[in-house]
């Protein structure tokens, strides 16, 4: 019998895959978790940050280096792409988030779900469309978004590694620039939420009326919020796409509901129970697809190697709702802070 997939599904612990949810979910974490924002379009951050990353480093890519460029090292011009489409796709995600959050963020929880699912839903049919297929690849995507970033790769090149968990220098250079990133933006989250700031977005998510009566700009806030969980997404999207191709598929709503199985899992309003949210959940996902695979060969459980996909997320499905009945503030999170157990 063939075990492999066991140090297999451990390797997703560190893979850039587990790092973009993670920060993905973080930026709900201070939507949802910290300021009590019912955001169900975090697909859609993604899907834009993705974007923009992709089209400004492949269409300047394309372009011929320009003369005064020709005298830099020769990751000079790469990382000058690379630093421009990173600055795209902060732009990028903060434009989204005022132009979705200026009219909605006066909506109660539940109509402001509503709205940001079908923003999402929105970008993810715009980009598909014929018009835009010159820009965005329509249906087929984006390919070569990591070509400029691999670049820049300044380890040896190579393999390295243990057995079955054993990479590429530049599948190893992904996963150390994702981790860092997902680190920096909880440092960064972490200082936030213990700061003056924090504790005014904590009392929004608790009673904005209360908080308005202090003299607060309520909305202010809630933009602001919206705004930095936004880029976190944003960013995500970027990470997300680098060790694969860009795929408009990829940002559909089911892309949402994983990072809020990720975010309940670990804690809503916890800065590090997103990041231990979205590496149990890739783990547990890795594993009981390979346990599946393991029973469907040796004919142990009968059921189709097309029926593995569906009952592993059933599995995770179920775990989900014992965590909400028994556990609803998640792994690591407090009680008297799970808002939606309210």
């Amino acid at each position: 019998m063939d075990y492999n997939f066991i140090p297999l599904a451990f390797g997703e612990i560190f893979s850039p895959t587990t790092a973009a949810y993670a920060l993905a979910a973080l930026g709900l974490a201070v939507h949802f978790g910290f300021t009590g924002l019912l955001n169900f379009g975090q697909a859609g951050f993604m899907a834009v940050g993705g974007y923009a990353f992709a089209i400004t480093t492949v269409q300047l890519g394309q372009l011929p280096v320009p003369g005064w460029a020709l005298d830099w090292p020769e990751w000079g011009y790469p990382l000058l792409l690379l630093a421009a489409a990173s600055a795209a796709t902060v732009i990028a995600s903060t434009v989204f988030a005022l132009i979705l959050g200026i009219p909605t963020l006066r909506l109660r929880a539940d109509y402001l779900s509503i709205v940001t699912i079908a923003a999402a839903e929105i970008i993810r049919l715009s980009v598909k469309t014929p018009e835009f297929s010159d820009v965005t690849g329509g249906s087929e995507g984006i390919n070569g978004a990591a070509v400029n970033f691999n670049a820049v790769n300044p380890l040896a090149e190579g393999r390295f590694g243990l057995g079955v968990l054993t990479y590429s220098a530049d599948q190893w250079w992904v996963r150390l620039v994702a981790w860092v990133i997902v680190g920096i933006a909880c440092l960064l989250v972490f200082l936030l939420v213990r700061s003056p700031w924090g504790r005014i977005v904590k009392g929004i998510r608790e009673d904005q009326d209360a908080v308005r009566s202090l003299g607060k700009n309520v909305f202010a806030y809630k933009m602001q919020a919206l705004i930095l969980g936004g880029i976190f997404g944003g960013i995500a999207g970027a990470l997300f796409i680098l060790p694969r191709s860009l795929q408009p598929d990829n940002y559909g709503t089911q892309l949402t509901f994983f990072l809020y199985t990720i975010l309940l899992l670990g804690g809503a309003a916890t800065v590090f129970g997103p990041i231990a949210g979205s590496i149990i959940f890739w783990v547990t996902l890795s594993l009981s697809d390979g346990i599946l695979s393991l029973l469907v060969s040796n004919e142990l459980l009968p059921i189709s190697s097309t029926q593995q996909g569906p009952i592993r997320f059933i599995i995770i499905g179920v775990t989900l709702m014992l965590l909400v009945i028994f556990r609803p503030q998640g792994i690591f999170g407090k009680k008297k802070e799970a808002l939606f157990s309210v």
